[in-house]
């Protein structure tokens, strides 16, 4: 299923399937009455329609080449980067749970996921609030102690036969992980793009393994 969500400034970013790219743009190009131009640049890629309409490629591994602007369709460099195979690490992490694993072009290898009983807020308030609330952290310290576990267990080994990490989840729980210093090299190989996940299982790092080939197109109107 296609992932479509808004961007800030306007328009909407699309997930497209590098298999898929080419037939996406020539799509494009017919609803807005042809393409104008193709600038290329080493982080970048640009296509503007004849109505003005954008859609536009950030690299998320790797650089686009030859770079350039050119009359017409031109994403030859975009299709290249897209489909090259890639070996990435994943890691996503919710305050209840974890999923962390290697992918080889969509294809989990190693995985390990694990699960943990993070209660929600509780609105009561006075003592029975503090209690709760005091358990709660416990929990999420807990939960979130066995995801840098097991990403340093899983990851770390193998770092150097990454050609990336794509992480996915909850912000606030992925911060709480950058603290811990063991998985400061994971976090400096992290791609810009974060993944929104539900709560992680190994049906969802299935998913997320294919996820993180797709190109995310931002499509301004």
């Amino acid at each position: 299923m296609t992932k479509i969500r808004p961007v800030a400034g306007g328009g909407r970013a699309v997930e497209v399937a590098p298999e898929r790219l080419s037939g996406w743009f020539t799509r494009f190009a017919t609803r807005h009455n042809g393409i104008a131009t193709t600038r290329t640049t080493p982080s970048q890629v640009v296509v503007t329609a004849s109505d003005g309409a954008t859609a536009e490629v950030t690299a998320a591994f790797g650089e686009f080449t030859p770079t350039g602007e050119v009359v017409g369709l031109a994403i030859e460099p975009l299709l290249a980067n897209a489909t090259a195979s890639r070996r990435l690490g994943l890691l996503l992490v919710r305050l209840g749970g974890h999923s962390i694993g290697i992918a080889q072009d969509g294809t989990v290898l190693v995985s390990t996921t694990d699960s943990r009983q993070v209660h929600g807020r509780n609105k009561a308030g006075g003592w029975s609030q503090q209690r709760f609330a005091r358990r709660r952290e416990g929990q999420a310290r807990v939960a979130l102690q066995a995801a840098a576990d097991d990403a340093a267990r899983v990851l770390l080994p193998h770092l150097s036969e990454l050609d990336a990490i794509v992480v996915g989840g909850d912000k606030q729980a992925l911060d709480t992980l950058k603290v811990d210093r063991r998985l400061a090299p994971i976090f400096a190989q992290a791609s810009r793009r974060v993944l929104d996940v539900p709560e992680p299982r190994r049906a969802v790092l299935d998913e997320a393994a294919q996820r993180a080939r797709a190109v995310e197109i931002v499509v301004r109107d």
